[in-house]
């Protein structure tokens, strides 16, 4: 695995306020929170972009990722009024880790266009 804050947090090097792990994925709270709830969930094997994934091998890992962001929305309480899903794919789509990850935004009004 590389050395990217995502690989540290997963191998527990660093902290992280952690809301759900399983054998495939990691959701925790970000440290620069955008909404009220802004949780990223990622994946415990290292895909760098979005772009980089592979439905026939990958698939079953994005399901999961969807399925815990419908769970992380119901436990805090976003899911009635709403959520945003963003996944970012490089520097000018504003990914900052390279280690892909799905941000789950709540809490408040989300405006469009997002930036």
């Amino acid at each position: 695995m590389g050395d990217t804050i995502f690989s540290k947090i997963i191998r527990k090097e660093i902290p992280a306020d952690i809301v759900f792990e399983s054998e495939n994925v990691l959701a925790f709270k970000d440290i620069n929170p955008q909404a009220p709830v802004h949780i990223l969930i990622i994946p415990k094997i290292e895909i760098p972009r979005i772009s980089d994934l592979d439905m026939k091998e990958h698939g079953y890992l994005i399901t999961e990722i969807f399925d815990i962001a419908n769970k992380l929305a119901k436990d805090f309480q976003i899911s009635e009024d709403g959520f945003r899903l963003v996944f970012n794919c490089g520097s000018n789509g504003g990914q900052e880790v390279e280690h892909l990850h799905l941000h789950l935004l709540g809490g408040r009004q989300m405006k469009w266009p997002p930036g």
